[in-house]
């Protein structure tokens, strides 16, 4: 505990100009005769600490001592601590917290932060993320309820391996016990997430860093043309950011996405949907009579 405080305090007075023996013990815990004790084993361990008398005095080291700040570029830097700060809200990690004081020993006391981050979603989400990163550090397999592409149910004892962030979401990659092969699996879709006590030797199988597509394809690329409302331009940009896009003059906006097979193409079933009349599917016609169907069965059922 000590050496560690010891430490945090290097940092911190590389990070400040001066800093008082009273603000030191408030934030150690600890008396200021043993802040005194331990500004002694600083300078001895080669740490040029500087004493400051009077009123805002208290202890500092040398400027000429403090980190080149042009190791790295500020960007870097900046850019560095927002991505850090981010993981360590997420996963309340102090070894993090820990390097972010390192890296603000070389940034620019003027720089203003250029880029925020937040993927850490709502508390419920952040909670399933410590657990999972807990039982990855401790060993310990996770069981939970799962619910798949196909809406399927099941249980799943999973020895996880690390925790992915993409297609802006969280996924958890791990061997799955219950099918004996390596899976990734969606935060959002796992019900009663529970750590249990039983251990696991550790992978040497890493998550996967791309998706492999396949070289050759069966079928040809469908156009699909949408057609959306004024009112819903801002939900259709955030859905089809990657799109051709044309405005009307009357500011309505038509999209057009390729997609390789229309019949595997089930994700985009319920997003159109959830645009209500907002959309008008202008082509292909499968997808319009698909459209046209599923609105007559929610009929039914409100009927």
């Amino acid at each position: 505990m000590k050496l560690e405080r010891l430490i945090s305090m290097i940092y911190m007075l590389l990070n400040n100009e001066v800093l008082s023996a009273s603000a030191l013990a408030e934030k150690y815990k600890v008396s200021q005769r043993t802040i005194y004790r331990d500004i002694d084993v600083i300078c001895a361990a080669g740490f040029p600490v500087v004493s400051y008398q009077g009123v805002n005095g208290g202890f500092g080291i040398i400027e000429a001592y403090k980190m080149d700040k042009s190791l790295l570029g500020s960007y870097d830097v900046s850019s560095l601590i927002t991505v850090l700060h981010s993981m360590s809200t997420v996963f309340e990690d102090e070894r993090a917290m820990e390097t972010i004081l390192k890296l603000q020993t070389i940034q620019n006391d003027h720089d203003t932060p250029s880029l925020s981050l937040d993927i850490g979603g709502r508390r419920p989400y952040k909670e399933s993320l410590r657990k999972l990163r807990a039982a990855i550090s401790e060993s310990h397999v996770v069981r939970f309820e799962y619910i798949n592409a196909k809406s399927e149910r099941g249980e799943r004892a999973v020895e996880p391996i690390s925790l992915m962030y993409k297609y802006e979401t969280w996924y958890l990659y791990g061997y799955c016990k219950s099918r004996k092969d390596y899976r990734e699996f969606k935060l959002t879709r796992m019900v009663d997430l529970t750590v249990s006590t039983e251990y696991y030797q550790k992978h040497n199988q890493s998550a996967p860093t791309s998706i492999e597509y396949q070289s050759e394809r069966s079928v040809q690329d469908v156009n699909v043309v949408l057609h959306f409302a004024v009112e819903f331009l801002a939900r259709a940009m955030d859905f089809f950011y990657a799109a051709e896009k044309s405005f009307h003059e009357d500011g309505s906006l038509v999209i057009t996405l390729k997609v390789d097979d229309l019949s595997r193409a089930k994700w985009l079933l319920p997003i159109l949907l959830s645009f209500g009349d907002g959309v008008e599917v202008i082509e292909p016609l499968e997808l319009r009579e698909t459209i046209k169907k599923k609105v007559e069965q929610i009929l039914i059922r409100y009927s």
